[in-house]
């Protein structure tokens, strides 16, 4: 088996865990028990209820390069009760056939088309970023909002290892919490079409050496598709602007999507046609200077 291979296997085995844990046996119609060590379905309970073998089931969570045909892991799925989200990150690490991954888009160049795009979508905030968050595109009132990322060198570039980083009292989004938890669950979904790629598994343990936050969440094996969210934006001189976020896929560059924040109120419009003028722009939270000199020396340490 190969690296790249052994290391599906691996991610393959932790989400199957974990989403079995997940699971009561009341939610199965099985009586609960008293004498569970662990929380969640047995394996051979899993095995069951789904029409396998348990001595298959138990391989396929070890990890072993066994077949899953479509038919078996859809029983499966059904039995550990999985979204359309978590059944289609279980069929890539289980390597189905037309679960295939796409392309990296790392070395992609962005169309100056869509730079012109995001532009002409002013006042609202708009992005381009990679399944990996890194940011290829975005227009001024996103980086008045988010200075933090827009003015960083490129290869710190990251929404994600922003977010990480960021201290709450300087943060530009309120609702940081909920939203760092879904950023998660989304690398963790992409991250099933590139397990083994040497940058994608740099990029994880680099959070997870800088983050605990982080490390938190990627173990609980939460899975998620980017999807419309509200957004609570902090702006030191506009304050709270709230706004709902919606994406669409940049088919130049292979799993890139653009992002665009709808100002959710008349107060965040007026906010945002004021940045798009030129109103705000450079207006930093006072803390500003000694937080972002802790976070380069936090991430250089942590290249």
């Amino acid at each position: 088996m190969t690296g790249v291979g052994s290391a599906r296997r691996t991610e393959l085995a932790a989400f199957l865990r974990s989403r079995r844990e997940r699971v009561r046996p009341q939610d199965v119609g099985l009586p609960p028990g008293q004498r569970r060590r662990t929380a969640g379905l047995r394996r051979e309970e899993v095995a069951q209820l789904a029409g396998v073998g348990v001595t298959w089931y138990t391989w396929l969570e070890q990890g072993r390069p066994i077949h899953a045909s479509v038919q078996v892991l859809d029983a499966v799925a059904r039995t550990l009760m999985l979204d359309p989200v978590e059944r289609a990150h279980l069929f890539r690490l289980a390597e189905v056939p037309g679960a295939a991954t796409l392309a990296s888009c790392d070395d992609c160049p962005m169309p100056p088309e869509v730079q012109q795009v995001i532009d002409g979508l002013l006042p609202m905030p708009a992005s381009v970023t990679t399944e990996r968050f890194d940011l290829l595109a975005w227009n001024r009132v996103y980086a008045a909002l988010f200075p933090h990322v827009t003015t960083s060198a490129a290869a710190e570039r990251n929404t994600l290892l922003s977010c990480a980083t960021r201290p709450s009292c300087c943060t530009p989004i309120e609702n940081r919490e909920d939203q760092f938890a879904g950023m998660v669950a989304q690398l963790r979904a992409a991250y099933g079409r590139h397990v083994g790629d040497p940058a994608w598994t740099h990029f994880i343990s680099r959070l997870e050496a800088i983050s605990p936050e982080f490390t938190r969440a990627w173990a609980a094996q939460d899975v998620a598709h980017p999807a419309s969210y509200l957004k609570i934006f902090r702006h030191p001189r506009f304050g709270r602007l709230e706004a709902r976020s919606t994406s669409f896929d940049v088919r130049a560059v292979p799993g890139a999507r653009m992002v665009v924040y709808i100002p959710a109120s008349e107060t965040a419009r007026t906010a945002m046609e004021r940045l798009a003028a030129g109103d705000g722009l450079d207006d930093r939270f006072p803390c500003w200077p000694e937080h972002e000199t802790e976070r380069e020396l936090a991430l250089a340490v942590a290249r």
